[in-house]
């Protein structure tokens, strides 16, 4: 018996009974496990007769992925280095015995490069489509792993829009399709109606202490005393800590053990604590993407010890560590990436836009000005349709193949245009 899968977009496949065609997601973050759940619902919306399995976690599972393997729980994040990469190498083990049962047309590794490579070394060699969703940042620490990944992907969906010029630059096929952190419809208007149960006093502080429990347990510390500080010189302050989650938030508890005077804490509100704040404190990461999409100002930091403090200026190659900054080309959000300090330097910096609304309006300005670099984009749809096109075997043109393209057009439409007669001189 012949079982008949054809695609919304135009694609039919044949496939025995008993091996149904899959997509194969591979996450191991909750960063990963948010970024893909949306295209898998795109997915299962668009090829219905495709199976979609996961290493991955509760929102990829949500969105109709089958998961093989929770590999992005907060337990598994909490693991040390050693044995994190333990856990990683016994998933991979089992990765392999399991696509000896299956009939997978592509594999979508998200983000996590180190954890991902060797994943795609194995289904390379079984004639798998890849399609890395979340680029490596390659461009900010290991350009010279361009070739790997030249090697192990069939196309590379970016979230940033400068990193597309820089993979085509490298013959690598890539292709822009917005950043879930911006392109997704948030009412700004209804929020403002939703922070009647949220801390009074004024200004307003929001300290997001990041998503991993090492940074919140290196971060945490340097956050608070900046709000001390600023509560000091300010009476009616308020501050808020927003946990991502119940077991970040459970490490803020214990950590912090008695929170100071003024300060609170939310879990899973990021949108509301954004709309009531007047400026944040954000551990360097997505979450200064979800700020700027409401444009509010805002101070990135990443604490480290003195020898990552180091090898970060050897290794990163970006004048920026920001994702704003980035994206903007120039500072326009203060960053101290990686950061070895203490509070001071913070506490001046949110000191001027608590006494000088012009530095506040200038940052927000300016973020706006980012926001427009994601217009017209729709994330999880035009995920989901490259995916099924490069199964389908559409190409995807690299940096030499689009200019030999664009050469040709020209001359094409330079042999069409009429030739201009000579007008003869009168005598």
């Amino acid at each position: 018996m012949i079982v008949f899968i054809t695609y919304r977009m135009g694609i039919t496949m044949n496939a025995p009974d008993s091996t149904r065609p899959a997509i194969l997601f591979t996450a191991f973050e909750p960063s990963g496990d948010a970024l893909a759940a949306p295209i898998i619902e795109r997915l299962k919306a668009r090829a219905p007769g495709v199976e979609i399995y996961a290493w991955g976690g509760p929102l990829m599972e949500k969105a109709g992925a089958t998961i093989v393997e929770q590999s992005v729980s907060g337990a598994a994040m909490g693991l040390g280095a050693l044995k994190r990469a333990r856990a990683v190498s016994k998933s991979r083990r089992a990765i392999k015995r399991w696509l000896k049962q299956y009939r997978v047309l592509a594999h979508v590794p998200v983000d996590s490069p180190a954890a991902n490579f060797p994943i795609c070394r194995i289904t390379r060699k079984l004639g798998v489509k890849i399609i890395h969703l979340g680029a490596p940042q390659l461009w900010a620490w290991g350009a010279w792993r361009a070739g790997k990944l030249r090697k192990l992907t069939d196309l590379v969906l970016c979230l940033l829009p400068h990193e597309v010029p820089w993979f085509q630059e490298r013959n690598i096929p890539s292709r822009f399709i917005g950043h879930p952190a911006i392109n997704r419809e948030l009412d700004l208007k209804a929020l403002k109606t939703m922070l009647h149960g949220m801390p009074h006093g004024a200004p307003r502080l929001c300290l997001f202490p990041g998503s991993r429990p090492q940074e919140v347990r290196r971060n945490l510390g340097v956050l608070v005393k900046c709000f001390e500080e600023l509560k000091s010189r300010h009476s009616g302050m308020a501050g808020l800590i927003v946990a991502s989650d119940a077991s970040i938030a459970n490490i803020v508890r214990k950590k912090l053990k008695n929170f100071p005077g003024g300060l609170h804490m939310v879990t899973d509100q990021r949108d509301i604590a954004i709309a009531w704040c007047d400026i944040a404190i954000a551990v360097s990461g997505t979450i200064t993407l979800h700020l700027a999409r409401q444009a509010k100002p805002m101070v990135g930091i990443y604490k480290t010890d003195i020898l990552s403090w180091l090898g970060s200026k050897i290794l990163l190659r970006t004048p920026f560590r920001l994702l704003p900054n980035i994206i903007a080309e120039q500072e326009i959000v203060p960053e101290y990436v990686p950061y070895i300090g203490g509070p001071r330097p913070i506490v001046r910096v949110i000191a001027r836009v608590f006494n000088d609304s012009q530095n506040s309006a200038y940052q927000t300005s300016e973020l706006a000005k980012v926001l427009t670099r994601f217009s017209n984009k729709h994330f999880a749809d035009e995920g989901a349709v490259l995916i099924l096109k490069t199964i389908k075997g559409d190409a995807v043109e690299t940096a030499s193949e689009m200019q030999a393209r664009a050469k040709r057009d020209e001359a094409i439409r330079a042999s069409k245009k009429p030739k201009k007669q000579k007008k003869s001189k009168k005598g």
